[in-house]
């Protein structure tokens, strides 16, 4: 009987102690990544003549998915190669996250487009509940419009199939 409850014993301060670790579980963190360019076509994809911004300010925002409310915002800045990390501690798989433009170094090129179909916003799942092995999540580019075209954006866009010479 007395090696019963010593078993007994053992094992419930083993719970107990697995318990305390699943307590102290590491949060989840996440880096954030993504590269910023000047859109000098302004059709909102990066080509062969689209540059790098460095010194592009982007922000991070998650708001809750039901209530719509803010919970958790950063901002970066990009580096000599257009691109920004942003490190996140927690899990928002209630939330959506999206990386936004915020300030371009370049008056030339620092429109942002707003129009509702090409909204200039980047999604990013921020759980480690959606399959993912990486803490590591890349956003898509995020582009500032020239005020003006190149004059090289005509044959780019025809290069791509994008522009018909006879219609314009």
């Amino acid at each position: 009987m007395a090696k019963c409850q010593a078993v007994f014993l053992l094992v419930g301060a083993l719970c107990v102690l697995s318990l305390d670790d699943v307590a102290k579980a590491p949060v989840s963190q996440f880096h954030i990544q993504g590269l910023v360019y000047c859109d000098t076509c302004r059709i909102q994809f990066m080509t062969r003549i689209s540059t790098i911004m460095e010194g592009a300010t982007v922000k991070l925002e998650c708001r809750n998915i039901t209530a719509g409310t803010q919970t958790f915002k950063a901002e970066a800045v990009t580096d000599k190669v257009g691109q920004y990390s942003i490190p996140v501690n927690g899990d928002f798989e209630d939330d959506i996250c999206e990386i936004e433009l915020v300030k371009s170094p370049n008056s030339e090129c620092s429109e942002v487009s707003h129009d509702v179909y090409a909204k200039q916003s980047a999604k990013v799942s921020l759980t480690s509940n959606n399959g993912e092995a990486s803490d590591i999540r890349s956003a898509n580019a995020l582009g500032f419009m020239r005020k003006e075209p190149l004059e090289e954006c005509p044959e780019v866009l025809k290069e791509l199939d994008l522009y018909d010479v006879k219609a314009n």
